[in-house]
C-alpha cells in the first residue's frame, strides 16, 4: 500500500488520508542518462542506441555535501534527493524514517502554506503529500519498495555510510517567507526629542518694571 496525503490548494487543514494500491509486483528499475547529461528512471532496458553523458554536471548545493565520503558526494551532486513533506503527515514521516535510517543524504522543503501548495502544484501538477524527488524523477506518495529501487538505481547504497557527525540540513518552507520592514511613521507625527517650550511673550502695557509701557 502507499500511503498519500492528499488536501485542498485553498484549505490546508483537514487533510484527509488516502491510500492509493501500488502497482503491479516491483519491477527492475534502470537509470538512463542521454547526450545531454539528462538522467532519467524508467522501468524498460535502456536501448543500445542511448548515447551516454560525456560529464554530468553536479547539482547546485554541493557545499552541503562536502562532509560526506567521496562516492556518496558525487552520487549526491548528480542525483540530489528532495522530500517535500507536510505538518501531521503520518506518511511524510514514514518517507523522513526511511531516508534517515538508510543514510540517504537529502533537503526537506515543507509545505503549509498556500503559496507552498500553489508551488507544489506547479511542480508536481498535484497536490499529495509525500513527493520525493530523485534528481529529475518525481515518486508522489510514499512506498517504500519504489523508493528503495529508485535509491538503487542512481547509486546510493543500500545500508547508512554516513559519517557519524553528518546532519541533513533542516527542513525549510518550500516557498520563502518574506518579511517585511516596518513603515515609518509619517513625519508629523513624530515628536522632536527632548521639545523646550518657548519664552512667553513679555506683557504688553505699563508694569511695575517698566511704568512707561516701553516697548523694546
Amino acid at each position: 500500500m502507499r500511503p498519500i496525503y492528499k488536501f485542498s490548494p485553498s484549505r490546508l487543514t483537514g487533510f484527509v488520508l488516502v491510500l492509493a494500491v501500488a502497482g503491479a509486483m516491483a519491477q527492475p528499475v534502470y537509470r538512463q542518462v542521454d547526450k545531454n547529461g539528462r538522467v532519467t528512471f524508467s522501468d524498460r532496458a535502456p536501448t543500445a542506441s542511448t548515447e551516454p553523458a560525456a560529464n554530468a554536471q553536479p547539482a547546485p548545493g554541493a557545499a552541503a555535501n562536502a562532509g560526506l565520503p567521496y562516492e556518496l558526494r558525487q552520487i549526491a551532486q548528480r542525483y540530489p534527493v528532495t522530500l517535500y513533506s507536510g505538518d501531521e503527515c503520518s506518511p511524510c514521516a514514514m518517507a523522513r524514517t526511511l531516508l534517515v535510517t538508510r543514510g540517504i543524504p537529502f533537503q526537506e522543503r515543507t509545505v503549509n502554506s498556500n503559496q507552498d501548495v500553489e508551488a507544489l502544484q506547479k511542480l508536481s501538477g498535484q497536490n499529495s503529500l509525500p513527493l520525493l524527488t530523485i534528481g529529475t524523477q518525481q515518486l508522489p506518495g510514499f512506498s517504500d519498495t519504489q523508493w528503495a529501487q529508485y535509491l538503487d538505481a542512481a547509486g546510493y547504497p543500500r545500508s547508512n555510510s554516513l559519517p557519524s557527525g553528518y546532519r541533513n540540513p533542516p527542513a525549510q518552507p518550500m516557498v520563502a517567507q518574506v518579511t517585511r520592514a516596518p513603515v515609518p511613521a509619517p513625519a508629523a507625527a513624530r515628536a522632536a526629542p527632548d521639545e523646550q517650550p518657548l519664552p512667553a511673550a513679555p506683557p504688553s502695557g505699563p508694569t511695575p518694571e517698566n511704568p512707561a509701557g516701553i516697548k523694546f
